[in-house]
């Protein structure tokens, strides 16, 4: 069997065993972001090595296990860079400088201009995924649209942002 016939069988698993892997992974806390778990979950299968799996549902079961961990490390680890950077960042002796605030206002107002650009469903989707911190999954039953749009939609956002950061490093 080929590397691409193993990955589809390991996909054919992964469809057959959707709905207990959703079940899986809301027991370990993903709640409304187990769909978004669950692609990734996806995602992760199809760039798998075509190694023979010997037992795919154990397998799918181990790999969400794992993804749930790595997302619990990657909130823990994003919560204490914020508690450390809120704690540097807020002393009292250090105001900020009137030009420094200026400047923040005038970059702010540069990423909603932007956000505005690139059409209102897509900054409406970044502004709820990123802001809100609703889950993809979530977003795209709002608004009646496919996974895959919301997904687009974000990256549509992420890369004019990253243009717009690419800018503000060269001022």
């Amino acid at each position: 069997m080929t590397a691409e016939g193993e990955n589809d069988g390991l996909r054919q698993v992964l469809l057959h065993e959707r709905s207990r892997l959703l079940r899986f992974l809301a027991a370990r806390g993903a709640g409304d972001e187990a769909e978004d778990v669950l692609h990734d979950l996806w995602q992760r299968v199809a760039s798998v090595a075509g190694q023979p799996i010997g037992e795919p549902v154990s397998y799918l079961f181990r790999a969400a296990e794992n993804l749930m961990r790595d997302r619990r490390r990657s909130m823990v680890s994003r919560q204490r860079r914020q508690h450390e950077w809120h704690s540097t960042s807020t002393s009292t002796e250090e105001e900020p400088l009137g030009e420094r605030v200026l400047i923040a206002r005038e970059q702010l107002r540069q990423v909603k201009d932007t956000l505005a650009t690139l059409g209102p469903r897509a900054e409406l989707v970044f502004r709820r995924y990123r802001l809100d911190g609703v889950g993809q999954a979530v977003i795209a039953r709002e608004l009646g649209v496919s996974l895959s749009s919301v997904e687009k939609d974000l990256q549509k956002a992420y890369r004019a942002l990253a243009d717009l950061r690419t800018r503000f490093d060269a001022e």
